[in-house]
């Protein structure tokens, strides 16, 4: 049993919220904007303005502002948020519900940041009955017969306050990010390409195929090493079960190949901002093996720096050198249809040894940076789970005057 904290109180949805409906007279030839929900609480979003002719004969409502609204098709997955006034004006259909705080019982900011707790979710997910995804429809009746323990309403919106400045500080940090990474990728393009020449540095700077600085690695795993990886475009080759939570390899891996470190691996799948394939290098690990339809290869140290070749085989170009051999017709395994050979001869462009370690250098103290913030901003997300727990359970108590020695 669970024991609730002191002056919280159990209500049932329907005692702290009530429906809201502004129906909408649609008028043919005039436009209407749309709202939608994002999973996960990641809030609203709008759809291209549409004539009322468009909307055949859905039912419509008005937003209003200052609501608990939720998609109750996808509410199981937190598609849950809060109106504001820059919605007014916009319209949402019959699977938008819209709710306002009765009798002063229930802060809606407290009440969406309840809801992406597992307490919250359960609540969703109980009222949310069937299979997966469009099947599981948020019954309205079954939800407002749900219980909810609830602090004074002064109380809840101090905890509204703290978990939105924490929101602040995460929002503020990851905006700082993507400026970091625009500064990143101007610093890749200048220099990667020779447009931007560091002092003291002014050969020429020579194009050369891949297969004149490389060999490629067809070692099988005949030693049973276990370590299998994959590749990941934000964390390059890694342990699958550290990546995915669990192992997707065959049973028997002596037909993969044994990557060593510093060694590199090119997975011909499309994936997210690789659109031919990601070339990554192995660093974490001393070993590990990939699937054999990954194309290995090692780079002769003495002819390129690989702190180079890592950061030059994150740019366009080349994007551009790979696109120049993929093959018409089916993709094998839906990987891309590229021959190995033409691979190994793909161009690549660079300057002397000394000036790729120098650029490398550069771009490192970049990644540093990149690196920190990130962890930064995990740790960031961390401390809102950590305070979300405290404070939405009633674990830890914000000062509420109410309750001051009465």
């Amino acid at each position: 049993m669970i024991m609730e904290p002191k002056n919280w109180n159990v209500y049932l949805f329907r005692d702290i919220l009530e429906r809201v409906e502004v129906p909408v007279n649609v008028e043919s030839n005039k436009k209407y904007v749309q709202i939608g929900i994002r999973s996960h609480g990641k809030g609203l979003f709008y759809k291209e303005p549409v004539l009322g002719k468009a909307l055949g004969n859905k039912q419509v409502f008005w937003i209003q502002p200052n609501c608990f609204i939720l998609n109750v098709v996808f509410a199981w997955e937190q598609a849950i948020t809060k109106t504001t006034e820059n919605e007014i004006g916009m319209i949402g259909s019959h699977r938008f519900p819209m709710y306002r705080p009765k009798n002063d019982l229930v802060d809606i900011d407290y009440l969406i940041y309840y809801f992406l707790t597992k307490r919250g979710t359960d609540i969703l997910e109980a009222a949310s009955p069937g299979g997966a995804g469009r099947n599981r429809t948020l019954g309205q009746e079954r939800f407002l017969k749900s219980k909810i323990t609830l602090p004074p309403l002064s109380e809840q919106q101090k905890i509204a306050a703290i978990l939105s400045t924490q929101d602040k500080v995460i929002e503020l940090k990851e905006k700082l990010l993507a400026q970091k990474q625009q500064q990143k990728k101007y610093l890749m393009q200048q220099l990667l390409t020779g447009k931007k020449r560091l002092p003291g540095f002014g050969g020429e700077w020579k194009t050369i195929h891949l297969n004149e600085i490389s060999c490629r690695n067809e070692t099988k795993n005949t030693v049973g090493n276990n370590n299998v990886l994959t590749i990941s475009a934000q964390y390059g080759l890694i342990n699958q079960t550290e990546f995915f939570d669990k192992v997707i390899a065959s049973d028997d891996k002596s037909n993969y190949y044994l990557l060593s470190k510093d060694e590199f691996a090119y997975n011909r799948s499309y994936s997210k901002g690789y659109p031919y394939g990601t070339i990554k290098r192995l660093k974490r690990y001393v070993q590990g093996v990939v699937s054999p339809l990954y194309i290995c290869f090692a780079v002769n140290k003495k002819l390129a720096s690989l702190d180079f070749l890592e950061q030059y085989f994150e740019t366009s170009i080349i994007n551009r050198e790979i696109q120049s051999i993929v093959q018409e017709g089916a993709r094998n395994h839906g990987m891309l249809n590229i021959a190995v050979d033409d691979f190994f001869r793909i161009k690549i462009t660079m300057p002397e040894t000394e000036e790729q370690k120098e650029i490398a250098k550069i771009l490192r103290v970049a990644d540093h940076e990149i690196d920190l913030l990130q962890k930064s901003i995990e740790a960031e997300k961390q401390k809102k789970k950590a305070l979300m727990q405290l404070l939405l359970m009633g674990k830890a108590r914000v000062e509420d005057e109410q309750r001051q020695d009465g």
